[in-house]
């Protein structure tokens, strides 16, 4: 057995009959670019813990990096459904390539680009949108994951520049970033945004080793030791975890469309294996409890497009809430690592082998659940939404 790839998109709904034409040109010249490019040497680039070369440089060839950022700054001017799709057909090839986009465009650009001056624009977003320098965001710390009121990591006006103290940990792309878009409390104690440039004294990412999820990708630290920051680099349109946390919205939002691309690839596979593995003389598709889980598949993935959809339409119009990010995440992650087990088990023993995407998958979505908001807090930011009592 091999590899099977993706001749189409479950579409059990039409909602293709909703995208426009652009949608669809861009979804199919990125889906293109992971078959050619990123399934070749997935497996191999999981299976020893290693990234893809020259991956950043090739996803800002295809326009995948800030894809909605102003042409004038290096992106492409896009749609936030463009985004999803984009995030969705990068995903189907792996969450570590899907990451790196997202932190990239979400995390890095985002934030450079809504808050940042006009100089910090022309300076930084044109090169991270061609993927010659890469971005990473430091929020989460050793001590405060879900609860960024509570960092530790601050800076302290020196007069000429800000001195800048503290860690951040779970940093995508750390050991690799030319800079880092990094939040820390000044003085008063409220939140602020900071460029810290690669090479900046008593600045350094060391690498998390040992992963079982996300092996394709580098993982890191960004530790701060007395680190002088011009003042020039700090991002002067926001004051507050409002800064942090519309970056992690624009993310979310972008994670709710790339898992159902992971599901999509494990549904796939299971569709045409249980066509072609025999057992007791007839394909396994014929049997009742195969054909539950395929059409549970495509039923959890329908929900999930139509989930995105109309939250891009949202977006669009700029009324999408976070509490609507929220949910999309939380159900689309979940209905993702669902499928991913289940179709597993599709494929009997074969399921587990590298040929097979299943349990890579299953093992990334595992910290896709985890990050950027966990499956249990955003359920309670549901809860919050419904009762108007906060949880937490």
């Amino acid at each position: 057995m091999s590899y099977y790839s993706l001749t189409s998109i479950p579409d059990y709904y039409g909602i293709d009959s909703l995208l426009t034409e652009e949608h669809k040109l861009i979804r199919q010249s990125v889906r293109d670019w992971v078959e050619s490019f990123v399934m070749p040497q997935i497996d191999h680039a999981a299976q020893n813990h290693t990234d893809i070369p020259n991956l950043m440089k090739e996803l800002g060839q295809i326009g995948a990096l800030g894809p909605y950022i102003p042409v004038e700054y290096g992106g492409s001017g896009l749609d936030q459904i463009s985004y999803g799709l984009i995030m969705q057909e990068l995903e189907r090839g792996d969450s570590a390539v899907r990451s790196a986009a997202s932190v990239q465009s979400s995390l890095v650009m985002f934030p450079i680009n809504e808050f940042g001056s006009e100089e910090q624009k022309k300076k930084y977003l044109p090169k991270l949108a061609a993927g010659e320098m890469i971005g990473s965001f430091g929020l989460t710390e050793p001590n405060h994951g879900s609860d960024p009121s509570s960092m530790e990591t601050n800076f302290k006006d020196m007069g000429d520049h800000y001195l800048l103290n503290g860690a951040k940990m779970w940093i995508t792309n750390s050991p690799l970033c030319d800079i880092a878009v990094v939040w820390a409390k000044n003085e008063e104690g409220k939140v602020q945004g900071l460029i810290v440039e690669r090479g900046m004294e008593g600045f350094t990412t060391p690498e998390t080793h040992n992963k079982w999820s996300l092996r394709a990708s580098k993982t890191g630290e960004l530790v701060f030791n007395n680190v002088k920051i011009p003042k020039e680099n700090l991002l002067p349109g926001v004051t507050g975890l409002k800064g942090p946390l519309s970056c992690l919205n624009s993310a979310r939002y972008g994670i709710s469309w790339g898992v159902i691309g992971a599901a999509i690839d494990c549904y796939c596979t299971a569709v045409q294996y249980s066509k072609e593995r025999k057992q007791f003389g007839k394909p396994i598709g014929s049997y009742q409890l195969q054909q539950k889980k395929l059409a549970e598949f495509l039923t959890e993935i329908t929900k999930a497009q139509l989930l995105c959809l109309q939250l891009g339409n949202l977006k669009n119009e700029h009324k999408a809430t976070p509490a609507q990010i929220s949910m999309a995440k939380r159900n689309n992650v979940k209905m993702a690592i669902d499928i991913a087990r289940e179709s597993r088990q599709i494929l009997g023993g074969m399921g587990i082998m590298g040929e097979f995407p299943m349990m890579r998958h299953a093992a990334n979505l595992e910290s896709v659940i985890t990050y950027e908001g966990t499956h249990d807090v955003h359920l309670l930011i549901t809860g919050l939404d419904i009762t108007g009592i906060n949880a937490f």
